[in-house]
């Protein structure tokens, strides 16, 4: 079994031809060009050859043809890969049309992100609010030492009705109870939220949209009650790139909306 191929002497200019022993796995011999008169002398002088294990090259074949017509042409299998890929690529190329149709037609719909239920942002704790935890854990500390209703109402300066009350109250129904009281105002515990959102947007935010923020935040009171506060949140901060922002104001209508300067 004889290998066959070419090789460069100098690549790009000058090629030769070696001969292998595929069996022995050993050079036998080099030819000083791959031309097909060179490798039919060499096989004339050399019967026996059985198979000519080769490339594509039309050379070769020419050359087997003339001077061992009985020999069994192979093709190697680095060059068989080389064809195999060659024609599958070709194939693809095609039918891609169909070939993609196909995928897209078979392909499962991508699965829907898992839903992800943020919560709202909290408002930061207000004053009385503060001051109804303070004073629930005051009240409970003292019960937990054994002290009597009356002396922690002496204690802490508080109604006997006020410390059985937050004796005997959940602090959740507590805090809930003293988010909606209104000592300085509906707004009170919003003030902070609408002065920031104010703030972040420059004005550029209708009363309207603020309303129903706060809204979805716990606000309990009516448009008209958030309107009817001039300023609800305190005085608007400054525009650096203007005049002063706009504030939330009362429009003859009753509802939200802009009051500029």
């Amino acid at each position: 079994m004889l290998g066959v191929d070419e090789f460069a002497f100098r690549k790009g200019s000058t090629y030769g031809t070696v001969l292998v022993d595929v069996e022995a796995g050993r050079v036998v011999d080099m030819l000083p060009d791959r031309t097909s008169e060179t490798f039919a002398d060499w096989l004339r002088a050399h019967p026996g050859v059985e198979i000519v294990c080769r490339d594509r090259a039309t050379a070769y074949t020419r050359a087997v043809k003339e001077a061992a017509a009985h020999t069994l042409e192979i093709a190697d299998r680095w060059h068989l890969l080389q064809s195999l890929s060659a024609a599958v690529e070709k194939t693809c190329h095609q039918h891609r049309a169909c070939l993609r149709k196909r995928i897209e037609d078979e392909a499962p719909d991508p699965p829907e992100p898992p839903r992800m239920d943020l919560p709202l942002p909290g408002l930061p704790a207000t004053q009385m609010v503060e001051r109804t935890r303070h004073r629930h854990e005051d009240v409970h500390r003292l019960v937990d030492a054994g002290w009597t209703i009356s002396a922690i109402a002496r204690r802490l300066n508080l109604d006997r009705k006020t410390v059985r009350r937050f004796r005997d109250t959940d602090l959740d129904q507590l805090l809930a109870s003293a988010r909606d009281r209104r000592p300085a105002g509906i707004l009170e515990p919003f003030k902070s939220y609408l002065n920031t959102r104010f703030t972040e947007t420059s004005g550029q935010v209708s009363g309207t949209g603020l309303f129903l923020e706060i809204r979805e935040r716990g606000y309990r009171g009516a448009v008209r009650s958030s309107a009817s506060t001039s300023p609800p949140f305190g005085p608007a901060p400054l525009n650096p790139s203007g005049p002063t922002s706009r504030v939330l104001a009362r429009s003859p209508h009753g509802s939200c909306d802009h009051a500029r300067p």
